[in-house]
């Protein structure tokens, strides 16, 4: 249950409570979130040590928490099993020892609503999903079409100049999911024939986010059929591809966060989210009665949450100064709104 803070007026203690929201309004105003202490309970999707993108979610929470009085957080794990992580955020709401629930993944809009329905108090802030119309949930979606377009790019980029004739690049995905086959996979494809119409991308399914020796097969299985430049978007997986990928002598594209310093000079590009900042800066919203539930945002390269790290000097000693302008040129035309790439 929510801690309220001794010494306060009884009129305080009566009008205190978590639940006066209507839809689309900020779960509680200033007022409020002095009066009261505030609970936020941080659902990871799977397991946070070794998942940089969850690892981010949290500090970022973490962050917002610290710089605001009496603001708990509470990390709860729903492991690799997906089938369990509705009835783990189940849990946390029926508790009720959460005024907020954060979490990221594309899955979790729809377990979200489910649980809402159970628990309409409950309010949820996510990111890496879509979902609006609920006054109890907000969401943030990163525009992943322009991150899959820019890794795209430079994977293409770096398999042209290993040979004239090849025209492929992999992408190694942890499972098909919405915004796999519907952003990620053609982002990946159209920013690879931007630089090439011939290109075509070789896409394989490890089946879930943990195997790291099926992602070492399916690399394996792309680099002898001529596949340059590997994409792992795949969790723990990916970890096998950049393995396998290291040994063959071939290129990786890192997602979602800096991978160069992982495997220097495998790594030749990474196409990133800035998670942290994310969470911190709508956590922060939500303390100040700001956060619109109910809605949806969508947020790319121009807002400043997705991006692609040109200065790390790994970066720079991995890449030919010609491709580093001509990745660098994209990215300007992307930021500039030059190039405008929809959802």
């Amino acid at each position: 249950m929510k801690k309220v803070l001794i010494f306060l007026p009884l009129t305080v203690l009566l009008f205190g409570c978590r639940g006066n929201t209507s839809g689309g309004a900020a779960a509680g105003g200033a007022a409020e979130r002095q009066a009261q202490a505030v609970s936020i309970g941080i659902f990871i999707p799977g397991v946070m040590s070794g998942s940089p993108i969850y690892e981010m979610l949290a500090q970022g929470v973490r962050r917002a928490a610290e710089e605001t009085t009496g603001v708990e957080t509470t990390v709860v794990e729903g492991g690799y099993n997906q089938a369990e992580w509705e009835s783990r955020v189940t849990s946390m709401a029926a508790s009720g020892d959460y005024d907020l629930i954060v979490s990221s993944n594309p899955s979790l809009p729809a377990i979200a609503a489910a649980v809402s329905a159970k628990f309409p108090e409950q309010r949820f802030l996510l990111l890496d999903g879509e979902l609006s119309g609920n006054p109890g949930i907000f969401t943030m979606r990163y525009n992943q079409r322009e991150q899959a377009y820019m890794a795209g790019h430079i994977a293409a980029l770096v398999a042209e100049a290993s040979g004239p004739a090849l025209a492929w690049i992999g992408l190694v995905a942890a499972q098909e999911y919405p915004a796999m086959n519907d952003s990620i996979l053609p982002g990946y494809l159209d920013g690879a024939r931007a630089v090439n119409p011939a290109f075509t991308v070789d896409f394989r399914v490890v089946g879930n986010w943990f195997d790291a020796e099926r992602g070492a097969e399916l690399a394996e299985e792309m680099i002898r059929g001529g596949v340059p430049v590997i994409l792992p978007i795949a969790g723990g997986a990916g970890a096998g591809v950049l393995q396998a990928a290291a040994e063959a002598g071939a290129k990786v594209v890192w997602f979602d966060i800096n991978g160069y310093d992982l495997r220097p000079g495998t790594v030749v590009g990474s196409a990133v989210l800035h998670q942290d900042r994310a969470a911190y800066e709508q956590t922060k919203r939500y303390l100040e009665g700001r956060l619109p539930f109910g809605s949806a945002e969508l947020v790319g390269v121009v807002d400043g949450y997705v991006d692609f790290i040109e200065d790390d000097p790994l970066y720079i000693a991995a890449v030919s100064p010609e491709i580093r302008k001509a990745q660098s040129l994209l990215i300007e035309r992307i930021r500039s709104r030059v190039l405008v790439l929809g959802e």
